[in-house]
């Protein structure tokens, strides 16, 4: 699979995808050397045995993963926001054309690029963005809970601390948690007003 090419390639842009990646490369007078479709696993592969250029990538999903690996192998491998590649895209959106307005954009000196994250930077995005959901899951279904009760004439005050049972018995054939949820917890429930 290994693959010379004859013409030095200065400059790559590549469009990530889900199962493949579109590659143009660019050589130093800005004409195309290099227009291929790779699957992700032939990326790393090919672009072992290319000399060490610059590439450039959309910061989306894998991205950092593909930076890290193709700064090891010597490439200056940079990152950039999906909206300012945006406006070096020329006609109809293709992922070739995608590709090609990577690579014209990483060369822009006034361009601004995003820091590649260690493995550890992303694991702690992912469990601040997975909190997140979560959070706001709960806070969807307490609303919806709140919802139910309300129809049923029970009012309950907002937040989680809230969300529990009935604290006068007397009101626990009301709930829809059952005669078992009522218990002493203070005055969080009250019957709305009729």
């Amino acid at each position: 699979m290994s693959q010379r090419f004859n013409t030095t390639i200065a400059v790559i842009g590549i469009d990530i995808g889900k199962n493949s990646c579109h590659v143009v490369g660019l050589d130093d007078r800005g004409a195309i050397a290099l227009r291929q479709r790779w699957s992700r696993g032939q990326v790393e592969t090919r672009l072992a045995n290319i000399p060490p250029c610059l590439i450039g990538m959309e910061a989306c999903v894998g991205a950092h993963h593909l930076s890290r690996r193709l700064t090891m192998l010597g490439h200056n491998a940079r990152l950039m926001p999906a909206r300012y590649v945006r406006p070096y895209s020329k006609g109809q959106k293709n992922d070739f054309r995608d590709a090609e307005a990577i690579a014209e954009a990483v060369q822009r000196p006034t361009m601004k690029f995003v820091a590649t994250k260690t493995p550890e930077q992303l694991d702690l995005q992912a469990l601040h963005r997975v909190r997140e959901r979560l959070v706001s899951h709960r806070t969807g279904v307490i609303n919806q809970i709140r919802a139910f009760l309300l129809e049923r004439g029970i009012a309950v005050r907002q937040g989680l601390p809230a969300g529990r049972a009935p604290s006068n018995p007397r009101h626990a054939h009301r709930c829809p948690l059952g005669a078992h949820a009522a218990g002493d917890r203070g005055t969080r429930w009250r019957l709305a007003p009729a």
